[in-house]
């Protein structure tokens, strides 16, 4: 759902003394923060509750219960994933490479009522991703899955009716009967090598899980895993999108590309986000 603005009432409940304590505790974006903690809680008192949760040190969007993700308000407990702003460069991808796939059916002659696009979200956390591709290609058929019971409860929450969300590893609890049949497979696999996770902010280290940041030596072990089963699941002419930093991108297509796909890389310099794309031949 599209995020509400701040309405009056809770506006009320903003003081001076609620954004300088949000400052000293090093929020550096401490007015805003005040005004979206304000605007969630219902009382004072929970206000003062969610503020003490956030001097703490938890994300902002875990105390508040929710995330911004490309235009929609997703669903976020305690201990879950927070998406990051750049993850949206790979909606933004993907969406237009599942655009231009049923431009070219169309042009080619397919039924305009032909099979919907079906979409797999992996190590999905929230299950941002899959519900943002969602809004952008209406009647996608939508699988979301993750390793963490709790994100998987929260992507069951954030999914469109009828989408999916899977307590597993990667491809294991997937139905049989999507073998061969994803159009769009994207992937934020943990990419932060394990020898620089002691350099992340405390916010992510101390209060997001492990296993969704740390991939292995160099970063990459996971992404290989995701690249190395993505042929046996894609459509012909379908795609493997898999979020990873501009450093590690030769790597990550290197994975791609020895998993039977075509590798491409591209970048946003603005939300200084890599996108590595995989495209299983058509024939």
């Amino acid at each position: 759902m599209p995020v509400p603005p701040l309405d009056l009432p809770s506006a009320a409940l903003l003081s001076p003394a609620l954004v300088d304590r949000l400052r000293a505790a090093g929020c550096v974006f401490a007015e805003e923060e005040a005004h979206l903690l304000a605007c969630t809680a219902r009382t004072p008192a929970q206000l003062a509750v969610m503020v003490d949760r956030r001097v703490s040190g938890l994300p902002l969007e875990q105390v508040l219960g929710w995330a911004r993700f490309h235009g929609l308000r997703v669903v976020l407990e305690p201990g879950v994933f927070v998406p990051r702003r750049r993850t949206e460069f790979l909606v933004r991808q993907a969406a237009a490479l599942a655009r231009s796939a049923s431009a070219g059916s169309a042009s080619a002659g397919s039924s305009s009522a032909g099979p919907r696009t079906v979409v797999v979200d992996l190590c999905c956390g929230s299950g941002a991703v899959a519900a943002a591709l969602a809004v952008e290609l209406p009647g996608t058929e939508c699988h979301a899955v993750d390793i963490d019971p709790v994100a998987v409860r929260c992507a069951r929450r954030n999914l469109p009716a009828g989408g999916r969300a899977y307590l597993g590893d990667l491809y294991t609890p997937l139905p049989p009967r999507l073998l061969g049949r994803v159009d769009v497979l994207v992937a934020n696999a943990p990419y932060v090598p394990t020898g620089s996770l002691g350099l992340l902010p405390p916010e992510a280290r101390e209060h997001e899980p492990r296993v969704a940041l740390d991939g292995g030596e160099d970063g990459l072990a996971v992404q290989r895993r995701v690249a190395a089963g993505a042929s046996r699941w894609l459509a012909p002419g379908g795609v493997l999108l898999v979020e990873t930093s501009e450093r590690q991108a030769a790597g990550t297509a290197e994975a791609v590309a020895r998993g039977g796909l075509t590798a491409t890389s591209t970048t946003c310099e603005e939300l200084d986000a890599t996108v590595v794309v995989g495209r299983l031949p058509a024939a």
